[in-house]
C-alpha cells in the first residue's frame, strides 16, 4: 500500500502524535508499504531528523492560529491524494481532518487516529473549550469521523471512552495498538546509552533514579509525582528525573514546588532528551513514573518497558490494564493518594520482586507493543477496511 499520513504537527516537541506517526511510518515501511507525511508546520524544525529512510515529509505552514490552518493543505491534498491507496488523519480539532474530508473524500478512502482527543477528561477539565468544540462538532469533526472508512483506537479503553464525549457520534470503530521498534537488549549498546546519559549528568551516577519522561504539562500529573517523591523517597540515594520539554512554562512552578517540599537538590529537570541520552535515561532508571490525568496510549511507557524498566502508572493511562496484567507495572488513581501509593509500594517491594518485574517489563513489550507485530495488525486492518 501507498499511505499518506496527515497531521497538524510533526514537530517532536509537540508531544506523542509526532512520535506515533514516525514509528508507524517506520514499522509499515519495514513491511514494504510506502509512506509519506504532511503537516501544517512551518520551517521551525528540521524535517529529516529521526524519520525513517524513504519517508518523505512535507511542511505546508507556517500555520494560522490555534486551528493550525495551512492554506496550501487543501490544494496539495486535491493534487496528491490520488497517488495514495489511503490517507490517514492523525488527531482531531485542527485543520487537517477537515481538509481531508473536504478535499480527499470521496477521491480516496481515508482513516482517522484520534490519538485520545475524544477522551471525556477534556470535557470535565475544560468545560468552556468543550462548549466551543460542541459548536464545531456537528458540521465538522462529527462528519470527519462519520465519513472515515474506519476510526482506529489504540486500545479498547480509548474506544470506550471516546463514546462518552459527544452524544452525536458515529464511527466505524477498529482497534490497532501502536508499536515501537525494539531498541534491543544488547549489553554493549545498553552500556553505551547509559554512558551517554551519565556523560551529561555525572552527578546522577550511582543514584536510584525515578524517571518521568514526557511534556511538563498539568495533564501529566508532574505535581503529584513531586509530592509523592517528597513523602515516600526517604532513601537519600533516590533521585527524581523529570525529563521533557516545558510545554506550557510550568517548569518554574514545579521547581518552586520542589523547593517548598525540601527536595530541590534531589530533582533534575534535564529538558527534552533524545537519542542515546533518552534511551540511557530509560535504562538507568529504577522505575518509570507517569501519574497522568489522561493518557491515550503512552509511548514513553512502552519505551520504558522495552528497556526492561517497570512503570508506576495512573489508571488514566489507557494501557494500564494490559501492563499490570503482565506484572510489569503498578497502577492507582490519578490523584495524590494514588500516586503516593504506587511509589511507596514500589520502594517497599523486595529486590527479588523488582527483578522479576524488570524481566516482565521486557516480556510485556515484546508480546504487546513490538513494532513489527503492531504493523502487521494495522496493515491487515487497513487492507480489510479497503476491501470491505
Amino acid at each position: 500500500m501507498r499511505l499518506l499520513h496527515v497531521s497538524a504537527s510533526l514537530d517532536p516537541r509537540q508531544g506523542g502524535v509526532s512520535e506515533a506517526v514516525r514509528q508507524m511510518c517506520a514499522s509499515l515501511g519495514s513491511l514494504g508499504h510506502a509512506n509519506e507525511a504532511v503537516s501544517c508546520d512551518g520551517p521551525e524544525w528540521e524535517t529529516g531528523t529521526g524519520w525513517p529512510a524513504g519517508t518523505s515529509v512535507h511542511r505546508l505552514g507556517p500555520p494560522q492560529g490555534s486551528f493550525r490552518r495551512a492554506p496550501g493543505l487543501g490544494p496539495w491534498l486535491r493534487e496528491n491524494a490520488p497517488r495514495f491507496d489511503a490517507v490517514v488523519v492523525h488527531g482531531l480539532w485542527q485543520h487537517p481532518g477537515l481538509a481531508v474530508r473536504q478535499n480527499v473524500h470521496p477521491r480516496a478512502p481515508y482513516f482517522v487516529f484520534p490519538h485520545g482527543m475524544l477522551d471525556p477528561w477534556f470535557k470535565r477539565t475544560y468545560p468552556l473549550k468543550h462548549l466551543k468544540k460542541w459548536l464545531y462538532w456537528p458540521w465538522a469533526e462529527y462528519r470527519v469521523l462519520r465519513n472515515a472508512r474506519a476510526v482506529f483506537f489504540t486500545c479498547d479503553e480509548e474506544r470506550r471512552l471516546a463514546r462518552e464525549s459527544f452524544w452525536l457520534y458515529s464511527a466505524r470503530e477498529r482497534v490497532a495498538p501502536l508499536g515501537l521498534a525494539d531498541p534491543g537488549d544488547d549489553p554493549a549498546l545498553a552500556e553505551r546509552q547509559r554512558g551517554a546519559f551519565f556523560a551529561h549528568f555525572p552527578a546522577l551516577r550511582g543514584r536510584r533514579i525515578v524517571l518521568f519522561l514526557g511534556r511538563l504539562h498539568v495533564k501529566k500529573g508532574c505535581d503529584l509525582l513531586l509530592d509523592a517523591f517528597a513523602a515516600a523517597a526517604t532513601d537519600p540515594a533516590l533521585h527524581l528525573v523529570m525529563a521533557g520539554p516545558d510545554a506550557t512554562g510550568w517548569q518554574a512552578a514545579l521547581r518552586a514546588q520542589a523547593e517548598r517540599l525540601g527536595i530541590v537538590d534531589r530533582v533534575t529537570f534535564p529538558g527534552m532528551l533524545a537519542g542515546d541520552e533518552k534511551w540511557g535515561a530509560l535504562r538507568v532508571a529504577e522505575v518509570f513514573a507517569l501519574p497522568s490525568h489522561q493518557e491515550n496510549f503512552g509511548l514513553a511507557v512502552v519505551e520504558a518497558l522495552a528497556c526492561g524498566t517497570p512503570a508506576l502508572l495512573s489508571r488514566a493511562v489507557n494501557i494500564w490494564r494490559e501492563i499490570t496484567d503482565d506484572g510489569a507495572a503498578l497502577a492507582a488513581a490519578d490523584d495524590g493518594p494514588g500516586t503516593l501509593a504506587t511509589l511507596r509500594e514500589w520502594l517497599t517491594l523486595p529486590e527479588a520482586v523488582r527483578t522479576v518485574m524488570r524481566a516482565r517489563a521486557r516480556e510485556c513489550f515484546l508480546r504487546r507493543f513490538e513494532a513489527a507485530a503492531a504493523a502487521r495488525h494495522l496493515a491487515a486492518e487497513l487492507t480489510g477496511a479497503l476491501a470491505s
